[in-house]
């Protein structure tokens, strides 16, 4: 292990030195060579994907883990667009000239390693290692066991890029020990690695936070809300809510529980139910919204469950004071909705909701590095320091500080 992620620090030093335009003709050469493994690529991913029938994977991470022809030709526009994003190293921040004449530029830079431990979801592999090298960062890869063929063969294709263009394989890499224990080692090698990216259940993101030595942001659990207000369109509020929910359940940007204003909720509840059977979701509420509406009751613990399933708690609130004391003891800092017609309503919320990304009048599946015109994320990160939401380019970069004198002494 320290071996090879000595390889990968060197490798990160060579990188360092690579130009965008040479960066973004191996990038669309990567973007190519997606396409043309297709085939390849789906052959690993079918063997995946009958482990995961064997092994009785549920649906949501069947989901995440298939690919298909439109599947991989997303993931090569993806890396395409990476690709187009402006170039993030060598950025002057700020500039100023002290008063003893010296000349200061804070200045944008990799980070250096990056190791990044993810589930389920292949497409991972080839966006984590692009937005990586397009911010001449090493990537050190370690997926899970569910996506082992698929994440095998996607890494070699974008090896094979690099090799063509005489760069260092360790550039891209999966971690050679994926067990529990390779994994406890990479996250305490601080020698080597400089940031450490987890992005999966909420025992993995523990199990890293307690006991890296690396520094670590957190792609936690997304224990998403949506709040309807009285001031709502309700039209607009049944689509908003259903979308949140239904569109795909099963990932970290989806509704968990839906909180509606007391003052609408005999009105409104009908509507949302007639949508969400529709949408075959099963519902659960407080005691107040089971009066309103036939629904199993929502305990405690549900409105503290990420559900990852077309599954939906609904809970009455008093005002949106309600709905941010219900968010304050159940959100995850992930991503939160209100949706109002009232501008004073959804200004408190925007000010009061602590979160990486608050919504108003639109779907919280939006969280997401695509999105957000960032081409794609290496995670979604509920840490405040030092990037938070979809995390992108300009959170794969630090900074330091370039000074030019002219014999000043001190």
């Amino acid at each position: 292990m320290e071996q090879f992620l000595a390889e990968a620090k060197a490798a990160s030093r060579e990188l360092a030195l690579i130009g965008g335009a040479q960066k973004n003709a191996i990038l669309r050469q990567m973007a190519s060579a997606l396409r043309g493994a297709t085939m390849d690529i789906l052959e690993a991913n079918a063997l995946d994907m009958k482990a995961a029938e064997e092994n009785n994977l549920n649906s949501a991470l069947k989901d995440r883990l298939l690919l298909d022809e439109k599947r991989i030709d997303a993931m090569a526009v993806a890396v395409e667009e990476i690709a187009a994003l402006k170039e993030p190293v060598g950025r002057v921040l700020d500039g100023w000239v002290t008063d003893d004449g010296l000349k200061i530029e804070k200045v944008s830079i990799p980070i250096g390693v990056i190791g990044i431990i993810y589930e389920s979801r292949p497409n991972v592999t080839s966006d984590t290692a692009a937005l990586c090298f397009k911010s001449n960062n090493v990537c050190v890869l370690k997926g899970g066991k569910e996506a082992e063929h698929s994440n095998a063969v996607i890494a070699k294709v974008l090896q094979a890029v690099l090799k063509n263009n005489g760069l260092n394989e360790a550039v891209i890499s999966l971690l050679p020990d994926a067990t529990r224990e390779g994994v406890a080692k990479l996250i305490r090698m601080d020698r080597y690695v400089d940031l450490i990216v987890p992005r999966g259940g909420e025992g993995l993101i523990r199990y890293v936070s307690e006991n890296a030595t690396v520094p670590v942001v957190k792609h936690d659990k997304g224990q998403c809300h949506t709040y309807i207000d009285r001031d709502a369109d309700l039209q607009k509020a049944v689509r908003i809510a259903v979308n949140a929910k239904v569109d795909r359940p099963g990932v970290c940007n989806a509704m968990e529980t839906l909180l509606v204003d007391r003052a609408v909720a005999a009105e409104a509840l009908p509507q949302l139910k007639a949508a969400f059977d529709e949408a075959h979701t099963q519902l659960k509420g407080c005691g107040e919204t089971r009066e309103i509406i036939d629904v199993a009751e929502a305990t405690e613990a549900d409105f503290d469950t990420e559900y990852l399933a077309n599954i939906l708690n609904i809970r009455i609130v008093d005002g949106v004071g309600g709905a941010v004391g219900h968010i304050v003891r159940y959100g995850s800092g992930h991503s939160e909705a209100i949706v109002t017609e009232n501008y004073s309503t959804a200004e408190y919320f925007l000010d009061a909701v602590d979160a990486a990304a608050v919504y108003v009048n639109a779907s919280t599946r939006f969280t997401d590095g695509g999105a957000f015109g960032f081409g794609a994320e290496v995670g979604i990160s509920t840490n405040k320091l030092h990037a938070r939401g979809p995390m992108g380019i300009e959170g794969l970069t630090t900074y330091k500080f370039k000074i030019y004198g002219s014999g000043q002494i001190r």
